[in-house]
């Protein structure tokens, strides 16, 4: 028990699952056919004998794979990190843990490693699809270990990240958002304190900040030459960038074990207390109206959410700063970034993934919260009606989050005032920015009514939106490097997404079948495929119509059920509340 008990428990426990084999093969499985997507759209059935074009490939593997293995480490880390010592709060179990006898170090570090247990198998599991790799050449023996120290680094500073929010607030839904703005903002101001200090002629402290981004670490691996042939050395940058991550992983978690006893058993406990005993002891007042529906009501006119909700909204209008100032002042703004997107473009879509990101957070802590608190079991005792509680739930979630939608079409209506967008394609990016967060808030209600473990909801909800976009960035890059021979090599990209469809179908037919989730899983994928041909076209309302019918449709499909599957989970029917 080295490693102490809350980990040793996890490490005795999780291979008794069956999830923990399926999760790993699929993923050593999905990287496989990543591969051969690749290898057909940029091949196809053509013989290869060149070792040129063979290492070329190899390299651009390398880099594919290694970009998207390190984004999901650092987002799976801080989800699980966060999302476990959130549920032990929201159950009231954590107060248990500090009962016993266990040190603060134990505590956290082993909650820590816990969450990360998972994440540490699936990036062991990834080291032989990496060395295969070996076999084509473009790819010495040296990046592929320094990728993967990178990688864990990354993850362990994004872990400790979550763990020290999700001790420190109390709400599940602060602790989601601050974790996740906190990383884009983190990487963001490593980028712009970078700007700042060559700005001011310190070069050397310029590009050491700049590696406390750990893509800026792998970039330098993905080019030794060329920063050889500038008296530079990759393997120093990536190296040195991983032991920056380190150092900051351990004064995150160093911070969260002093604070630990303080921030918890929660001050708001005694708070709440006091504030009862004044309540009793004041003089009667006259209460707030209720509107008809006392969802809607809670969602909107009480602080359900907590206190702190304000300064989210802040750190998100931070953000958005940061990346439209980026967008605005760009060196070359007509320049494509991965050759698919300029810069005022990339900072939308950037925009817009972390509103639905947050809006998802939301809708699916708005319903777990309600289970752990067992106040969803209240509501077998009242009038409430299936329909108000989803609808009331949904409303709610927008309201709560309208400024997440109306920034990023702010930034649109001034890139149209500049000419940059025309008015038809503003209405276009319009309507799918609408169809795209009700989708994402309608995907988190319909996790935590699906999935009775709020750890399990919130990871299959907000897993879900991160897969849908890393799918269409993968096929974005393959499509690009495939150029004039992408329809040749068309057949190739229906395993990914068939592959796709199926772990859609999975995760949203998991308790509550039915046929149109399953044709929902079926035609999501493929119309989204059909959209991002169509945009790399320059096919806009192509783009729109196929974004809204595929998203509209599968938020219907959500919704409807959602309904009547609420309403047997209570154990009563319409019919008998008429």
């Amino acid at each position: 028990m080295f490693a102490g008990p809350l980990v040793t428990r996890e490490a005795l426990t999780a291979p008794r699952q069956l999830k923990h084999f399926l999760i790993r093969s699929g993923y050593v499985g999905g990287l496989f056919i990543l591969l051969y997507t690749a290898v057909q759209a940029t091949f196809g059935l053509q013989q290869v004998n060149g070792l040129g074009e063979l290492a070329r490939f190899g390299a651009l593997m390398f880099q594919m794979i290694s970009l998207v293995q390190m984004t999901m480490i650092i987002f799976f880390a801080v989800l699980f990190a966060a999302g476990r010592v959130s549920q032990e709060k929201d159950r009231r179990t954590l107060l248990l843990l500090l009962m016993t006898d266990l040190k603060s170090v134990e505590l956290v570090g082993g909650k820590l490693g816990a969450s990360l247990l998972l994440v540490g198998v699936l990036l062991a599991a990834s080291v032989p699809v990496l060395c295969s790799l070996l076999l084509l050449g473009g790819v010495a023996p040296a990046q592929l270990l320094i990728s993967l120290v990178l990688s864990a680094a990354a993850g362990l500073a994004a872990g400790a990240w979550g763990n020290l929010v999700a001790f420190w607030r109390e709400k599940t839904f602060q602790t989601l958002a601050i974790s996740v703005l906190g990383i884009v903002l983190f990487l963001g101001t490593a980028e712009l304190a970078g700007v700042l200090f060559a700005a001011a002629g310190l070069r050397p402290l310029a590009e050491l900040v700049v590696l406390f981004n750990p893509y800026r670490g792998l970039l330098a691996l993905f080019q030794p030459l060329a920063l050889e042939a500038a008296g530079q050395s990759a393997t120093r940058a990536a190296l040195t960038s991983a032991g920056l991550l380190g150092l900051l992983a351990a004064g995150l978690v160093t911070t969260t074990t002093l604070r630990l006893r303080i921030w918890n058993p929660s001050r708001t406990m005694g708070e709440t207390a006091k504030s009862d005993e004044d309540r009793l002891a004041a003089p009667a007042r006259k209460h707030r109206e209720i509107w008809n529906n006392p969802v809607v009501w809670r969602e909107i006119c009480t602080r359900a959410y907590g206190r702190k909700i304000i300064f989210i909204k802040l750190a998100y209008l931070v953000l958005a700063g940061l990346m439209i100032g980026a967008a605005i002042f760009s060196v070359d703004p007509s320049r494509k970034i991965l050759g698919m997107l300029p810069p005022a473009g990339f900072a939308f879509v950037g925009l817009g993934l972390v509103s639905m990101m947050l809006i998802n957070a939301q809708a699916v802590t708005a319903f777990t919260s309600e289970r752990d608190a067992g106040t969803l079991e209240l509501l077998l005792v009242t009038n409430i009606t299936a329909k108000e509680f989803i609808y009331g739930k949904l409303l709610g979630v927008l309201y709560n989050t309208v400024e997440l939608l109306l920034i990023p079409l702010g930034f649109l209506l001034w890139l149209m005032y500049e000419g940059s967008v025309t008015p038809e394609n503003f209405l276009y990016l319009m309507i799918g920015l609408g169809v795209l967060c009700t989708f994402a808030a309608m995907l988190g209600l319909h996790s935590g009514l699906t999935y009775t473990s709020s750890r399990t909801a919130i990871t299959n909800s907000l897993g879900t939106i991160f897969f849908l976009f890393i799918g269409i960035f993968i096929c974005l890059m393959l499509i690009v490097q495939a150029r004039s021979s992408f329809s040749l090599q068309l057949p190739t990209f229906l395993v990914f997404i068939l592959g796709g469809s199926l772990g859609l179908w999975v995760s949203l037919t998991h308790r509550n079948p039915s046929p149109a989730l399953t044709l929902a899983a079926g035609i999501l994928p493929f119309l989204t495929f059909y959209a991002i041909t169509s945009f790399l076209l320059g096919q806009t309302l192509g783009v729109c119509l196929s974004l809204s019918a595929a998203y509209g449709f599968t938020t219907m499909a959500m919704l409807i059920p959602a309904v009547n599957s609420f309403d047997m989970a209570l154990g009563r029917s319409s019919s008998e509340k008429g």
